[in-house]
């Protein structure tokens, strides 16, 4: 793709301006009087409420439910959609429905985009995508509709029901809840199984990855046939969620969990290590975690989802590539395996490259906001992790941010949607190489 000077584009600078047109459009939509309920909304929160719809974050200025009207919120739950799918993935969908030959270079975009590793078959996989999302949203749709039609009525139960499912299944954490109480998330379901569940289900299906959902389909339950991408991704997924649930009961046991039910206890525990993999919902106070318990959502938020999800984070295969060199190293093996394959040195140099990106950009951030403003630091680096990983969990300071402050936030928005997806690759990618080959010298690490 060439602009009309003649200059050629990179995948990445296709994927980052495609994002930036959808932030753009959902500002000027979201800025039109028909989107308020009532007064008007300002530049400041219209803007962040795209970046945060767009890049499926959470993180708001105002409430969803109250300060949006239905108009408003359609258009929030459209860039959701949008953002949680990828935009390429729409284009590409569009151009086959119209019949339109999809040129070689937009197959390139979108295997990048996805983080697939081939070309071939790319156009099928998008079907598969946009198929398989609505199938799960329409699911989690109907399961959810169970619960809120009885409660709000036909109309407004089944928008609820379609607007959470959407907001759930793209990891987005949007909520229409704040007619109960402003900001309230999912809290007053917190011991309802029904929502609880199907959320968590949405959440997880989510952020496995549109590539795990394909060999799943293809190889079923044979479980050697799978990719090492899948089974990677499906036992971090496992241990995450399993090793998070017995985390939050250990670490808030006396704090938000006191008081309830064995059950309800497990239950809220179990969504509070989901939701914080990119989520962005919450049936506890987050402002009432105890210190080791917001540390352990942030190392969640931080990890986040798998590679070519819907979710954000520094992705669930570069954990395992580290920890699995790491091992390695210990123990002085000759490379790095596991499942009976082993991990390439370019595999290991994308995982420190991703590592590194997110901590300097959290460093970065959390610098700036500590310059900006005079919050406290847990708070500051809770929205740092929440911003970058694409969460929206907040301990309720994002309503506090000046203009510079909420600059800073949808800034980390922004590069954990479209840096996570490609950002590390395009750094790495192979440039002419250099006439001269410098001089190797030993250096002590560690």
């Amino acid at each position: 793709m060439q602009d009309r000077s003649g200059m050629k584009f990179s995948n990445l600078q296709i994927v980052a301006a495609g994002y930036a047109a959808v932030i753009l459009a959902g500002t000027l939509l979201l800025l039109l009087p028909i989107s308020a309920r009532e007064g008007m909304t300002t530049p400041l929160q219209a803007l962040f409420t795209s970046v945060s719809a767009s890049c499926v974050t959470g993180l708001a200025l105002v409430d969803t439910a109250v300060h949006w009207s239905i108009f408003g919120q359609m258009v929030i739950l459209c860039l959701i959609q949008i953002g949680g799918l990828g935009f390429m993935t729409i284009s590409l969908r569009l151009l086959l429905l119209l019949r339109r030959r999809v040129r070689l270079r937009y197959r390139e975009v979108m295997v990048e985009s996805i983080n697939s590793t081939q070309i071939g078959g790319v156009l099928r996989l998008t079907k598969e995508i946009v198929a398989g999302t609505f199938f799960f949203e329409l699911a989690g749709a109907v399961l959810l509709a169970f619960r809120f039609v009885p409660e709000f009525g036909w109309e407004k139960g089944l928008f609820y029901s379609v607007f959470h499912a959407v907001s759930a299944f793209c990891n987005a954490g949007f909520d229409l809840m704040g007619e109960k109480e402003a900001f309230s998330s999912l809290v007053s379901y917190r011991g309802d199984v029904l929502v609880n569940l199907t959320v968590m289900a949405l959440i997880v299906i989510g952020g496995l990855g549109f590539l795990v959902w394909e060999d799943l389909l293809r190889n079923r339950h044979h479980w050697k046939k799978y990719r090492l991408q899948t089974k990677i991704v499906l036992c971090m997924t496992a241990i995450l969620l399993l090793g998070g649930m017995a985390g939050t009961l250990l670490l808030e046991r006396n704090s938000v969990l006191a008081g309830l039910p064995a059950g309800e206890r497990a239950l809220a525990a179990l969504f509070q290590s989901c939701t914080a993999r990119t989520a962005g919902f919450n049936t506890v106070d987050t402002a009432a975690l105890t210190d080791g318990g917001k540390l352990l959502t942030m190392l969640l938020m931080f990890i986040g989802g798998s590679p070519g999800s819907t979710a954000g984070g520094v992705k669930t295969t570069t954990l395992t590539v580290l920890l699995v060199y790491a091992i390695s190293s210990i123990r002085h093996e000759q490379g790095a395996h596991i499942f009976g394959r082993s991990l390439t040195g370019e595999l290991l140099r994308k995982a420190v490259t991703v590592l590194m990106l997110h901590i300097l950009l959290a460093a970065a951030g959390t610098l700036l906001l500590c310059a900006l403003q005079p919050l406290p630091l847990t708070d500051v680096l809770f929205e740092v992790f929440s911003a970058l990983g694409t969460v929206g969990m907040t301990i309720g300071i994002t309503r506090e941010l000046t203009p510079a402050s909420c600059g800073v936030i949808m800034f980390l928005m922004y590069c954990g949607r479209v840096g996570s997806a490609s950002f590390a690759v395009a750094l790495l990618e192979k440039k002419a190489r250099p006439p001269v080959r410098f001089p190797a010298e030993r250096l002590t690490v560690g």
